[in-house]
């Protein structure tokens, strides 16, 4: 996934996290965040913030961001991929 610097990115959060968690991965994707591809599903990726990894999906088709899932780093992302 390509690094942006738009500040305008729209992501659709498909859990009701918070919306600070929200916007912290907005920033974190317009300031070139480090983020791994997840290795079992193309599109999938997980983006680290501190303590929390927050796990996206990137559409092939619409380039729309869909937040599926955060937890923190210390802890095991435990049902984390059921979510997609």
């Amino acid at each position: 996934m390509g690094t942006t610097r738009n500040t305008d990115i729209e992501i659709e959060d498909l859990r009701n996290h918070s919306a600070e968690i929200v916007a912290t991965l907005r920033k974190l994707l317009a300031g070139g965040a480090a983020i791994h591809p997840d290795p079992k599903r193309e599109g999938f990726y997980e983006v680290e913030s501190g303590a929390l990894t927050h796990y996206i999906h990137v559409s092939p088709v619409s380039g729309k961001i869909l937040l599926l899932a955060t937890w923190r780093r210390a802890e095991a992302p435990a049902g984390a991929y059921q979510a997609a």
